[in-house]
């Protein structure tokens, strides 16, 4: 009795799995309003039971819509029920997909509920830590302020754009391709080159680099690609110098 019983149970599981699961689910990365790529998820099958957990399979499409490569990646894929909540978690690895082309994948997972949900982290991410030399440079990441260095940055799989920046420093840029196989607790070093020139910021915003002539209380002269601009002082909201070494002295000759 009790195993008619179970098995009458699991059988009102599968019919109703094949009720409420929706045909398909498409999921956009990284965001809907500018995807790069399209994940199309097919219908999940339930293949087994296992400790009142339904172990299911789904084929996944993914298309590449951008004009450039998607490099090998591992997409962290939550499940979740009709009612949003998170029943399950998946793994999905994708090889090299080709500007606008297409490769199929497929996911394994186990669920305390019936799926019709999923939401897709932006990709595994790489924590990597992020030095300048000298230290404590402003750090860009792809565009977006991410701090003073040094600093530990979760990368997403792909390439990015990283910018430094510091006062008296050269600004420098590098770029980095984090791949599915690079291993975590790794580093990235830029050094900053000094400045060869002074730097003259405006109250309007302008910035100039050139060498400073002279300063007087009234105005500042500025050589400039080998023009000499003039300034008034109340143009200029800050100058910063950079050192210069004294030229050596001359050394006198003794008459004979």
């Amino acid at each position: 009795m009790t195993r008619l019983i179970s098995r009458i149970l699991t059988l009102l599981t599968l019919c109703l799995c094949a009720f409420a699961q929706p045909d398909s689910i498409t999921v956009p990365w990284p965001t809907a309003d500018q995807p790069k790529l399209k994940l199309t998820f097919s219908k999940f099958q339930q293949a087994a039971m296992a400790n009142g957990q339904g172990i299911y399979t789904a084929d996944v499409v993914v298309q590449n819509l951008s004009d450039s490569a998607m490099p090998r990646s591992l997409f962290t894929v939550y499940i979740s029920d009709k009612n949003n909540v998170r029943i399950g978690l998946a793994n999905l690895q994708l090889p090299q997909i080709l500007p606008y082309q297409s490769r199929k994948g497929q996911i394994d997972f186990s669920a305390a509920g019936i799926p019709a949900g999923i939401t897709l982290l932006a990709g595994k991410t790489i924590p990597l830590r992020v030095i300048s030399t000298p230290p404590g440079a402003n750090l860009k990441v792809d565009g977006e302020d991410s701090g003073l260095t040094p600093k530990v940055v979760d990368f997403t799989i792909g390439e990015h754009t990283l910018e430094f920046s510091k006062e008296g420093f050269a600004a420098g840029s590098t770029v980095l391709d984090v791949t599915a196989d690079q291993l975590p607790g790794g580093s990235i070093t830029l050094e900053l080159g000094g400045l060869s020139q002074d730097t003259i910021e405006l109250r309007d915003g302008t910035v100039l680099q050139g060498d400073v002539l002279s300063m007087s209380m009234t105005e500042v002269l500025i050589g400039i690609n080998g023009n000499v601009q003039k300034y008034q002082r109340n143009q200029i909201k800050k100058i910063m110098l950079v050192e210069r070494e004294a030229p050596a002295p001359e050394k006198k000759v003794p008459a004979k």
